[in-house]
C-alpha cells in the first residue's frame, strides 16, 4: 500500500511539473535586424571604421614612403645606416600589423557598445511577453539546430509588436 502511495506520489508531481513548463521560441537575429535603432549602429559602426582607417592609412602612407625612400637611398647608404633603416622599418611593419590587429578589436568593442541598449531593450520585451503568456523558457532559433518548433510556441511577432516595430513586407516569416 505503501509502494502504490508513494508511486501515485510520484506520478502526480510529475504531472504538475510537467504542466508548470511552458517553451516558447523568439528569433532575436530577425528582431534586432528590423529594429529602427539598428541602422544607426550600423552608420554609427560605419563612421567609427572610417576613422579608423584614415589614421591608419596616414600611417600606411607613412610607411610606403620611408620604404621608398630606403629603395631610392639603398646604394649610397653605409651598412650601418642601412641596418638602423631596417630596424626601423621593420618596427613600423610590426606598429603597422599592431594598430590593424587592435582596429579590428576597437571595432568590435564598438559594435558591441552600441549594440548593448538594443539587446537590453529586446530582453526587456521579451521578459514582459513571457511573463504575460506564461512562460517559463524562451530559447532563441538564431544560430541553434532546432529540428521541430511548434510555430504556436514562437514569440518572435509578439515581441515585435511589443516593441512598435512594423514587419518589413519582403521578411515577414
Amino acid at each position: 500500500m505503501k509502494f502504490k502511495i508513494i508511486l501515485f506520489l510520484i506520478a502526480f508531481s510529475s504531472i504538475v511539473t510537467v504542466a508548470q513548463t511552458k517553451v516558447g521560441t523568439i528569433n532575436s537575429d530577425y528582431i534586432i535586424n528590423i529594429m529602427p535603432e539598428a541602422k544607426t549602429v550600423v552608420e554609427m559602426t560605419q563612421a567609427y571604421g572610417a576613422k579608423l582607417d584614415s589614421s591608419f592609412n596616414v600611417k600606411l602612407q607613412d610607411y610606403k614612403a620611408k620604404i621608398e625612400d630606403y629603395k631610392a637611398k639603398e646604394k649610397e647608404m653605409g651598412e650601418l645606416l642601412k641596418k638602423t633603416t631596417q630596424k626601423e622599418l621593420m618596427a613600423l611593419d610590426k606598429d603597422i600589423q599592431k594598430y590593424q590587429k587592435n582596429g579590428t578589436a576597437l571595432m568590435q568593442l564598438k559594435r558591441e557598445e552600441l549594440m548593448r541598449p538594443l539587446y537590453k531593450k529586446l530582453s526587456d520585451a521579451i521578459t514582459e511577453v513571457a511573463k504575460a503568456n506564461g512562460y517559463t523558457q524562451i530559447l532563441t532559433t538564431s544560430g541553434n539546430e532546432f529540428a521541430y518548433i511548434d510555430e504556436q510556441f514562437d514569440i518572435t511577432k509578439l515581441v515585435i509588436t511589443k516593441l512598435g516595430i512594423a514587419i518589413p513586407k519582403q521578411t515577414q516569416e
